[in-house]
């Protein structure tokens, strides 16, 4: 049943960012052009309300507004993976109004709540997936403590369940928690986006999250392709050339994890760098800093800027 499904998770699992105009609104042009640029250029995957999209910042209308965008957007073209989260009760409600939208599947996000159990984690998840028995669904793992074994009851009581998104960064974690459930289906993403993607690659991830593919799809594609052919060599290549926006994201606990994507998708003429709080926009010389890097491996951004 959910065998494309499977096929298009194990690829670029593209979070969409959620652009604001000038009064605080969802600026819906643009949203629109960013996910078609990136379906258009070979994405298979796209992910309204993620935490790229500045899921917490939103509120429940405006989350059901950008899966809206996203469905029209794609237009059967790629799957979308709708983020859904909160408590069981709110979760169920987002994942019936994302089946009803025409998504695709949702990605759970990890429970907010300073209190998980494993049995915990289960049941919670197990609630949201049986509610939509039509949608595939996506873990997004967090939590080290969470383990193979309780992915593995998650499985067995949760036919839907397809894939997990491994955002612990931990490689030896993850490889024990995979093999921790072994007689399952479940497609394995590296969900800490590129720079983990060849490392969790050999223990055995297929596909990885980017929010990068917001601004240059191509580049997150040739390193998906490089991997996929087993070219270690091509795919560092890329990793290379992505690693210093992805450290710039990832400084302080990822405190400009979205700011650095808004800051180059503006430089690109694609949408504004606004954000919300908490998170803030870029100071000046991460601005520069995001200008140099995309000199090196973004031809179109040398092309727009030259043109704007």
């Amino acid at each position: 049943m959910f065998e494309q499904l499977r096929e298009h998770l194990a690829g670029v699992v593209a979070i969409a960012v959620t652009p604001f105009d000038g009064a605080g609104r969802i600026d819906e042009g643009p949203f629109v052009r960013i996910v078609e640029r990136m379906v258009d250029a070979g994405i298979r995957v796209v992910t309204p309300n993620g935490n790229t999209s500045e899921y917490y910042s939103l509120t429940d209308a405006e989350r059901a507004r950008c899966l809206d965008l996203a469905v029209g957007a794609v237009g059967g073209r790629a799957t979308i993976l709708a983020g859904v989260g909160g408590s069981v009760a709110s979760a169920v409600e987002a994942a019936i109004q994302a089946r009803e939208a025409g998504a695709d599947a949702i990605m759970v996000h990890q429970p907010a709540h300073p209190f998980v159990s494993n049995a915990g984690w289960l049941e919670y998840h197990r609630e949201i997936a049986r509610a939509v028995p039509e949608l595939g669904v996506v873990l997004y793992l967090r939590n080290a403590r969470i383990t193979g074994a309780t992915i593995a009851d998650l499985a067995r009581s949760a036919p839907n369940l397809v894939g997990v998104k491994y955002a612990v960064a931990d490689p030896v974690r993850f490889g024990t928690v995979l093999r921790e459930c072994p007689d399952t289906e479940l497609v394995w993403i590296a969900g800490l986006a590129e720079l983990s993607a060849p490392g969790y690659w050999a223990l055995g991830a297929s596909g990885f999250t980017s929010g990068f593919a917001n601004v240059d799809p191509g580049l997150s594609l040739r390193m998906l392709d490089a991997l996929r052919r087993g070219d270690t060599r091509a795919a560092m290549q890329v990793w290379d050339l992505i690693r210093p926006f992805e450290e710039l994201r990832a400084l302080n606990e990822s405190e400009n994890n979205v700011s650095v994507v808004k800051e180059a998708l503006a430089q690109l003429g694609l949408c504004a760098a606004d954000v919300r709080p908490p998170i803030s926009a870029l100071g000046s010389r991460d601005k520069e800093l995001v200008t140099a890097m995309m000199d090196l491996w973004s031809p179109e951004a040398v092309r727009q800027r030259a043109t704007a």
